[in-house]
């Protein structure tokens, strides 16, 4: 049974590659986002015969990020009370589209639903109708997928952060997340615990 949808979330559309969405996920436990969902048959993980993504959610934080494959995501967001509409979710489509807002002064919304293309292909119509909300990243070239996932959830928290909506963590909190121990780690006076 697929869990209920909760903003702020990810969805990718038809993904290609396992990494790329081992990736998403490694961007959504990092930026505090806690569901990944993706549709198609291209990535196919299936949980109840122990199969995990690749190498990628084997982090710590990964256990805070529900991830499933489901090829009707935006039903998982509807409710009894507004089966016609996302209850409490804005939809935003990161695609090059033309009237699409550049990322540098787009202003996420608190429960937004990042719906990200394939690797080899656009978002297509009958989903972007689904969404509120048009969104391109100011690039000189394409982004790999989880990079774009990565930038966008990124500016996401720095905005929120910038705004006073979400706390800046310290670097030592930041040191206290840490697996393994570095050069640049024991520098700053880490010592691995």
């Amino acid at each position: 049974m697929l869990p209920e949808g909760r903003a702020p979330a990810v969805v990718l559309i038809n993904p290609k590659y396992e990494h790329n969405v081992g990736g998403v996920l490694r961007a959504c436990s990092c930026f505090d986002i806690g569901q990944l969902w993706w549709t198609g048959d291209r990535v196919v993980v299936d949980k109840a015969k122990g199969q995990r993504l690749c190498r990628e959610e084997r982090m710590r934080g990964y256990a805070d990020v529900a991830w499933n494959r489901c090829d009707y995501p935006f039903d998982r967001f509807r409710t009894r009370s507004s089966p016609d509409g996302l209850a409490d979710a804005t939809p935003v489509c990161i695609e090059l589209l033309p009237g699409a807002e550049p990322l540098t002064t787009f202003v996420h919304p608190d429960k937004a639903v990042y719906v990200f293309g394939p690797e080899d292909g656009s978002v297509p119509q009958v989903i972007r109708r689904h969404c509120h909300r048009f969104v391109y990243i100011p690039a000189r070239h394409c982004l790999n997928l989880a990079v774009a996932a990565g930038t966008v959830l990124a500016h996401r928290l720095m905005s929120r952060q910038l705004a006073g909506v979400e706390p800046i963590l310290p670097v030592g909190d930041m040191l206290k997340r840490q697996t393994r121990s570095t050069p640049a780690l024991e520098a700053l006076g880490w010592d691995g615990h």
